[in-house]
């Protein structure tokens, strides 16, 4: 069998309120598995020990760290999604962006119609596109 590369985002404690965030939020966004820590599990009780989701092609893993790191999330990493059309990347912009920052506002760049750059609530980036 072939070695498969998914990214994996790391939370501090919130990955299952990002989970039904991007579930609500991310067009054909599916649950494929989760599964949180039980009592005397080495992280909290409720919190994310694996779950995995799937949008636009793409399957994500995702967890709650038992451990305190001095990093979270850049955007030199981020999600690139083609919108479909006008409405989608304005809806997915005003979504994603809220709570968040924005790197680069909605506009045509040249290298796309309509392009605009964000980090989400919990720090992860987004590269939004309509061709």
């Amino acid at each position: 069998m072939p070695a498969v590369a998914t990214p994996f985002l790391m939370f501090e404690g919130r990955a299952s309120e990002a989970v039904d965030f991007y579930l609500r939020t991310l067009p054909d966004a599916k649950l494929v598995e989760m599964r949180t820590y039980g009592p005397g599990g080495p992280g909290p009780e409720g919190s994310v020990m694996k779950a995995v989701l799937s949008f636009a092609g793409q399957t994500v893993r995702c967890t709650d760290s038992v451990v305190k790191h001095g990093f979270s999330f850049t955007p030199a990493i981020s999600f690139f999604l083609d919108c479909e059309s006008a409405e989608q990347i304005d809806q997915l912009f005003a979504k994603l962006s809220d709570g968040g920052g924005v790197l680069m506002p909605l506009g045509g760049y040249g290298f796309s119609r309509r392009f605009g750059w964000l980090n989400d609530k919990f720090g992860v980036s987004w590269q939004l596109n309509l061709p």
